[in-house]
């Protein structure tokens, strides 16, 4: 970066493209929920990064820089969605503002792998109902595998911050699934699960694997 942003050095910057446009087109799909946009915005975030070159300085990680970038325009994005969304119809009874219906077949499917692709339909979609500071730090933390120091770095606030909306984040998802799982037979348990955990999650700190996936389910983290 330091070569492009001094010799506007095209090859380098390729390099830089090649290496992290994957990881960025993975983080603006989970984002947005939409995987044509998500490739609009991978594309704007290496413009952008490229325009602003002569700005960046060497005063932290590359990468932390890039995630920012991505992550302001998933933000301009999620609310160019929610304008859409009040400007074409009001909110549904006992929906709010900004939600996106549901739109999820009622019973599971024929058999074992088709129920967990609706459960994990159902996770993504409780995900996009989330509020975008609590969905970005599930994102990181669940897609993106990022500690929750990685995580404060990069949205430059305290580790205990991230912390805390980890946990209100999953405990709102706790509540939005627990009435779409466990009416469906409990499928692997994770009604049970859920149930458990929902309590657990405001008094501990979400930090291992294994407790998120538990609220979550392992397949719904899939992409």
């Amino acid at each position: 970066m330091w070569r492009v942003k001094t010799h506007d050095d095209h090859q380098e910057f390729s390099r830089l493209v090649k290496r992290w446009e994957e990881p960025i087109r993975r983080l603006c799909t989970r984002m947005t929920g939409d995987s044509h946009r998500a490739e609009d915005l991978r594309q704007e975030t290496f413009l952008r990064l490229f325009e602003r070159r002569k700005q960046y300085q060497m005063t932290g990680r590359f990468s932390t820089y890039l995630w920012r970038i991505a992550l302001n325009l998933c933000y301009d994005e999620l609310r160019r969605q929610e304008r859409r969304l009040a400007f074409v119809r009001d909110p549904a009874p006992g929906e709010a503002a900004g939600e996106a219906p549901e739109g999820v077949a009622e019973g599971p499917g024929p058999d074992a792998r088709a129920a967990q692709h609706e459960e994990g339909e159902l996770v993504r979609q409780a995900l996009g109902r989330l509020p975008e500071i609590y969905r970005t730090v599930i994102v990181l933390r669940h897609y993106e595998d990022m500690k929750l120091a990685r995580i404060a770095e990069i949205l430059e606030i305290p580790e205990g911050t991230v912390n805390s909306r980890m946990a209100e984040a999953l405990a709102r998802l706790s509540r939005m699934l627990e009435p779409k799982l466990a009416p469906r037979g409990e499928t692997r348990s994770q009604g049970a699960e859920v149930r458990s955990q929902r309590s657990e999650v405001r008094a501990q700190e979400p930090e291992t694997q294994r407790e998120q996936a538990v609220i979550l389910g392992k397949e719904g983290f899939v992409s």
